[in-house]
């Protein structure tokens, strides 16, 4: 060994941190109206402005159940994914919405966007689904790189089973899936879909912006939470008070008659038909009922 050598070698270590997953942030926007009780009587009329129910204004008010699975459902979404937002963009009349979030800002967190309209189910699809459009466009610093529309497949109160892929097509979204089950969140967006024979169809979204029409999805009715509740009722009673108006009365449709399905049973008992004479009488039955 030389003079000045030594028996030690450098040796270069780099540190590096262990490399964590991140999970994707979301803002997703939840679209709904208020419908009347269904365990009160709802009867038909034929008012000044066209149809309407019967006491109306009277019977107590709730989100509809079709937008509440879709709320439940964007809550737990969000709650699983730190840093994501939840909005809930209601149209009805506000002391309608009012008496509806005294019960319903219990149950999951969520900002309220109100819109002051009939929430009827005489108003028009079309009409509604711009004014939700233009409602969600209007919420500040949303991103559509992480935007999520859910609202219902169908209403308890229109059931016209457009609205929602209107709202789609006015903010320019591609991607919407309906009749939604289930969904879930990673890289990707894991999406389940009723199709026929109780099966469901598996689609994968890469990235949002996305809208999903929902089902009944997995989730039950949360519990309610009084805290919960307070934190949401800080920015709901503001959110009402500045509820922009939104005209959505269908005007130039004419509504000949309204009135309730009629109950009919006719029972008969035969042998040895085909099941295209079968098939003839049933047809001949619904036509002349």
């Amino acid at each position: 060994m030389s003079a000045g050598s030594s028996n030690f070698m450098r040796v270069r270590v780099v540190c590096t941190r262990p490399r964590t997953k991140l999970m994707p942030e979301y803002q997703i926007v939840v679209c709904g109206s208020v419908v009347p009780d269904p365990l009160q009587t709802l009867e038909p009329v034929t008012g000044p402005t066209g149809p309407a129910l019967k006491n109306e204004m009277m019977l107590p008010a709730w989100l509809d159940p079709w937008a509440g699975h879709a709320l439940y459902e964007a809550a737990n979404l969000a709650a699983k994914n730190p840093g994501s937002k939840v909005w809930l963009v209601a149209l009805g009349p506000k002391a309608k919405l009012q008496q509806a979030m005294m019960t319903l800002a219990q149950k999951v967190p969520f900002e309220l966007v109100a819109l002051d309209g009939s929430s009827s189910g005489f108003t028009d699809a079309a009409e509604t689904a711009a004014a939700l459009a233009e409602a969600i466009q209007a919420i500040p610093g949303i991103d559509r790189s992480k935007l999520l529309v859910f609202g219902g497949w169908e209403s308890a109160s229109r059931g016209a089973g457009a609205t929602m892929q209107i709202v789609g097509e006015i903010l320019g979204i591609t991607d919407q899936f309906q009749g939604v089950d289930g969904i879930e969140a990673g890289g990707s967006l894991k999406i389940l879909e009723r199709i026929e024979g109780g099966r469901h169809q598996v689609s994968v979204c890469e990235a949002p912006p996305a809208l999903l029409g929902w089902a009944t999805g997995n989730l039950p009715e949360p519990r309610n939470n009084p805290q919960v509740g307070m934190a949401n009722m800080r920015t709901i009673m503001p959110a009402l008070q500045k509820a922009k108006p939104a005209k959505v009365a269908a005007e130039g449709v004419k509504f000949l008659s309204v009135s309730l399905p009629k109950q009919a049973r006719d029972t008969k008992i035969v042998k040895d038909l085909s099941p295209d004479q079968i098939a003839t009488e049933i047809a001949d039955w619904i036509t002349n009922k």
